[in-house]
């Protein structure tokens, strides 16, 4: 068999990768848009390195965009098999392809609103989204939704168990039990390994042990901060920000996991009185949505979680906190002067209502920009995070005065030692390891760390690249 690496190779976005059997069939792990500007991906969504119709089944790790995002594509160019996933995984798919269809839908629009009043004398080509609303409901029909930790026959060959990743809700690490030419293999793909002891969701739990195994390594070069200083610091950014320079603290955050845990966070500050009374905004309809979807799925919580709902019944809303699905009233937040939280999507700032309270705030010293987790190097968050002076939003170039603050802890991917731990128990079995989803110095410095401790054979692959597996 052979693995091709057709997504989030030396890149953190758009995970994709195609395992061929000997027998032919073919298993896609995750099929994600990539979200950045680099001039040789600038094509990647719109192009697919195999044929839809070819790829018998489809194995989702989780339901971020970066890693599902491409699935009304794929089946509207061919793919009809099966989808599989966790059970709150679909829910929050349902949602959330969706919201990128609807957000393809207006960008493609408002580029030839733009276009139309430049009066070129060539004739310009129409941009067209990369797929419909209309797309999302075939997609959806696909999924066949599995329970962690129970073997799923996928064929007669193989069968496929989840184990929870504890990244987002419903995420889960991929391995596959392959039975063919007389012998057996283990096939796994961590998806994107989560963050013990933090807070709604459960541990990741480790996978079973195995043969060849693709590993995410976003925070491959770096630890995060504890939790205590995470929550002294988060505390003083809100006083100095809203109550000492009365200004605006912007959040920006995906609308799926990051959203939920500020928000369960600030609702915890709200109870032990350390929360000062202002607004506080979420700002996103997908957010409000994907909150839904996190009520109706407690399996997924952890045991904090479950003890804190017995004082607290709704662990993501408190008295001064408005979900905000309106876009007239989203609007009348750049409007208004008085000090709040607005928390609002996306968390790289490259869509969504946040690149709009970005451009009515960032000439502001009064204001603070709290980033709360990775942005691709190639996008307004990238910008920010690597100390940009100015910033180029709506096609006008804006001076960046607010105050910017980086809080990488609340990622919800582990650190170096995080998955250095989860990986512990492939030590013995692990015969080759692909690192994926991560920036190639992330990577070159994860491979080093794996080495030393006693991982041998560790490969970063290029786009495209295929590899022969024993």
């Amino acid at each position: 068999m052979d693995i091709q690496f057709c997504g989030a190779a030396q890149e953190v976005t758009g995970s994709c990768h195609l395992l061929t059997l000997d027998s032919g069939y073919k298993i896609l792990f995750d099929c994600g848009l990539y979200q950045g500007y680099r001039k040789e991906l600038e094509n990647f969504n719109e192009q697919f390195l195999f044929k839809p119709s070819e790829v018998d089944c489809m194995i989702l790790s989780h339901a971020h965009i970066d890693h599902s995002g491409r699935i009304p594509k794929l089946v509207a160019d061919g793919f009809n098999g099966n989808i599989i996933s966790t059970h709150a995984t679909r829910s929050l798919c349902a949602i959330m392809l969706l919201d990128s269809a609807k957000i393809q839908e207006r960008d493609a629009e408002w580029e030839n609103k733009k276009n139309a009043k430049k009066k070129r004398k060539r004739k310009i080509k129409l941009a067209k989204p990369l797929y419909t609303s209309a797309d999302v409901p075939p997609a959806m029909e696909r999924f066949i939704t599995v329970g962690y930790d129970e073997w799923f026959q996928i064929n007669q060959n193989v069968a496929v168990k989840f184990r929870d990743a504890g990244h987002i809700l419903g995420s889960a690490s991929v391995t596959l039990r392959i039975n063919e030419n007389g012998h057996q293999t283990y096939f796994g793909f961590t998806g994107d390994i989560g963050r013990p002891n933090r807070p709604i969701l459960r541990d990741p739990m480790p996978m079973p042990e195995v043969d060849y195994l693709l590993c995410e390594s976003t925070y491959g070069d770096r630890d995060h901060i504890e939790k205590p200083a995470e929550t002294e610091r988060i505390l003083k950014i809100i006083h100095d920000t809203c109550v000492e320079k009365k200004g605006k603290l912007i959040i920006p955050a995906f609308s799926v996991g990051r959203t939920q845990e500020i928000v369960y966070m600030l609702d915890q500050f709200e109870n032990k009185g350390l929360l000062p009374k202002i607004p506080v905004y979420v700002d996103s309809p997908l957010a409000v949505n994907a909150t839904t979807v996190f009520g109706s799925h407690p399996e997924c919580y952890d045991n904090d979680l479950h003890e804190y709902m017995l004082i607290d019944d709704n662990p993501f809303g408190f008295n001064n906190l408005t979900y905000v699905r309106n876009v007239e009233v989203s609007k009348s937040l750049n409007n208004t002067n008085e000090p709040c939280i607005i928390i609002s999507s996306s968390g790289m700032m490259n869509a969504g209502r946040v690149k709009h309270h970005l451009f009515n705030n960032i000439d502001d010293e009064k204001n603070t920009l709290l980033i709360v987790g990775y942005c691709s190097p190639n996008t307004p968050g990238g910008a920010l995070r690597a100390g940009a002076e100015t910033l180029r939003l709506f096609g006008e170039q804006k001076i960046v005065k607010m105050q910017v603050e980086i809080m990488d802890s609340f990622s919800a991917h582990g650190d170096r030692q995080e998955m250095l731990e989860f990986l512990t128990n492939q030590k013995k079995s692990v015969k080759k390891l692909f690192l994926v989803h991560g920036d190639l110095d992330a990577q070159k410095s994860f491979r080093g760390l794996l080495k030393e401790n006693g991982f041998k054979d560790v490969q970063i692959p290029e786009l495209g690249a295929v590899f022969k597996l024993n």
